[in-house]
Formats: C-alpha cells, structure tokens, sequence
C-alpha cells in the first residue's frame, strides 16, 4: 500500500470511527429514553440496565455501520476537496479510481465483517439481552420463547394437532396426527394423551390408531407406546416471528426449509436469509455511492452537505429497502429480488453517476 493509500485509508477510518460514535450514542439514546423507564417500573436493577445496553451493542452495529460508512465516504472526499488535496492529487495523474480504491477496499472488508457480526456475535448477544429482559427484568420464565398453545404441523402426508407444549418435559398433550393422501383426504388418525421428543423422534403414549381404508370400516386399535414419523422438531416450536432479524443464516434456512416442507409458506423467512447475506454488503455499495456525490460537490460546501446527503441517501435507500423486503416477504417478489433489489439500484446508480463525473 502506497503512502497516499495508506493517508486516505486513515483519514476514512477516523472519521468513520466517529460517524458510528454518532450514531451509536444517537441510537443508545433513543433507545434508553424508550426502555429505561419500563425498566424501573418493572424495578430493575442498574447492573441488569447497563449489561442489557452493552450486550446490545453489536445489533446496534449492525443497523447504524452502513449510514456511518456513507457519512464517511463523503466527508473524507470533503475534507480532501476542501483542502485542494483532490485537486492536487489530480494535477499528479492520479484517477479517480486510484483515489477511491483505499475505501473501496475498507468497504469491501467492512462487508466481511459486518457479515461476521450478523452471523457469529448478534445472535449470541440477542439471547443475552433477550434473557436479561425477560427473566431479570419482567421476572418472566424463560420458556415464553416456546409456542405453547393450539400447535399444528405439517410433515409430508402427516397433520400433527397438539393442545398444548411443555418445553420442560418436551411433551405435546393433546396429540391429534391426521394421515392424509395426496388429495388431502383423510386416511387415517391417531389420538394420543402424550408425545415426548427422545432421541431425535416424538413417541406418543397412550395412543389409539384408527384406519379409515378398511373393507370393515373404521379399524380401531390401542397401542401404550409407539413411535411416530414426524419431522418436528423442538426449534420448530420455538416462536421465531419476532426475532427472526437477529437469527443465523443457518437458523433462518432450517426453519424455512422445515415450514416449506410441512406445506406451509416460507417467503418470510427465505427472504431475510437472503438479507442476511445482502445487508452487510451495502457497506461497499454505500461507498460506490457516495464517492460521485462527494465528487460532485463544490469544495464550500462539501461537508456541510456531504453530512445532509448522508441523511438522504441513508433514507431513501431504507425506505427503498423496506418496501423491497415487504414485498419479498408477502410472496410478491422472489426472496433474491427483494433482499438484493436496494443493492442492485443504488450500485447501478453509484456506476452512473461514476462514469458522468469528469475524469
């Protein structure tokens, strides 16, 4: 790396340490105005109020790195305008692309790890504050995290019906399982009192099977212990709707590829495991973004409005986003298209307004 690589990587660095800084204790602030007086109602203790906070951390991260990468992109190339050093270097024969590349590089590798975040620290850290507010702050059990009521599942030519779920014992009470053909008729039904996962398989307790395809009729016979075929298992019972955005990738596939399965519709999860991949890489498509705005700016104003820019863009590739992933989760659009689309329009017109900036 070249002394002016290594002067213009530095300069992005301090000054995107201090972007998140901002927008960090920006979120943090927010955030404590919303939560810490739930917290003191419900009288806890300040050690479990600053522990929640700091385990909070990464997920905050996570939502602010890619403003604060924008921020600093354009206030790097503002600062330099504004000292004449991008002229200067011009007048060397250096490109603009040469000039870029240290913080091309910095996105790419920020990408990288704001992907190792996503997928080996937030969601170890969202069990911790998760934890934190539940049981040492509401002073809840920590088996709310489990659906416990009126549970159905579809497995192949199987329909599993339970009353109830009790994660301590891992018992279904009230256990219906409808065999049905490939038409959706029934076939075939067991009741059981009883069903406790071991081993890797429900066994059902007390069950009576009746067979309705018999030349007799209704064929009826009791079994004390039996075996069932099912493809549930206990992270399926878990309730994942609310905090699906802070799960692993492979979290987030096994459970979509398990309701998928069970004849149900996955597009939800599908498509944030494909943001999962496609949001820490807006980090790079921020910095292709930013650097032709940057350029564009006059050296008077240049910071002062690469901060207002910031805010902008920031805004219109979130509003952007979200709409994409709505319709991406209602099944509109494919989960590829509706994690990707906002990369792929903002990187398209990043390339756009690169090539009309004079070089």
């Amino acid at each position: 790396m070249s002394l002016l690589d290594r002067y213009i990587a530095k300069t992005w660095l301090r000054l995107l340490i201090l972007s998140l800084f901002g927008f960090i204790g920006l979120y943090l602030v927010i955030d404590m105005i919303e939560k810490i007086p739930r917290f003191l109602r419900a009288e806890a203790g300040t050690v479990d109020i600053l522990t929640y906070f700091i385990w909070k951390l990464p997920e905050i991260v996570s939502r602010t790195a890619t403003f604060s990468i924008l921020m600093a992109t354009l206030l790097t190339l503002g600062v330099l305008s504004r000292d004449s050093e991008i002229i200067a270097m011009r007048s060397c024969g250096i490109s603009l692309l040469k000039i870029s590349l240290p913080m091309l590089t910095l996105g790419f590798v920020a990408g990288i790890l704001l992907f190792l975040n996503a997928e080996l620290l937030l969601p170890y850290t969202y069990l911790k504050t998760e934890r934190i507010d539940r049981i040492k702050i509401k002073k809840k059990d920590d088996n709310v995290t489990f659906k416990r009521n009126n549970i159905w599942f579809r497995s192949d030519s199987q329909i599993l019906q339970a009353r109830m779920f009790e994660p301590n014992t891992v018992t279904l009470r009230g256990v219906v399982i409808w065999k049905v053909d490939a038409l959706m008729n029934p076939v075939g039904r067991i009741d059981a009192d009883t069903a406790v996962y071991q081993q890797g398989e429900w066994l059902l307790f007390a069950a009576v099977q009746k067979n309705f395809l018999t030349p007799v009729g209704i064929e009826t016979k009791s079994v004390p212990k039996m075996a069932v075929d099912i493809n549930l298992k206990i992270e399926d019972l878990q309730v994942l709707d609310r905090d699906a955005d802070n799960m692993s990738l492979f979290v987030l596939k096994e459970y979509a590829e398990n309701l998928k399965r069970g004849g149900y519709q996955a597009y939800r999860y599908y498509t944030l495991m494909h943001t999962k991949i496609a949001t820490p890489f807006a980090a790079l498509i921020m910095v292709v973004l930013g650097i032709p705005f940057a350029l564009r700016n006059s050296r008077s104003g240049s910071i002062t409005m690469g901060i207002g820019v910031s805010i902008g863009i920031s805004f219109t590739y979130f509003m952007v986003n979200a709409v994409l992933l709505s319709y991406g989760c209602s099944g509109v659009l494919t989960p590829v298209a509706a994690a990707w689309g906002a990369n792929v329009i903002f990187m398209l017109g990043g390339v756009w307004m690169s090539m009309s900036v004079k070089g």
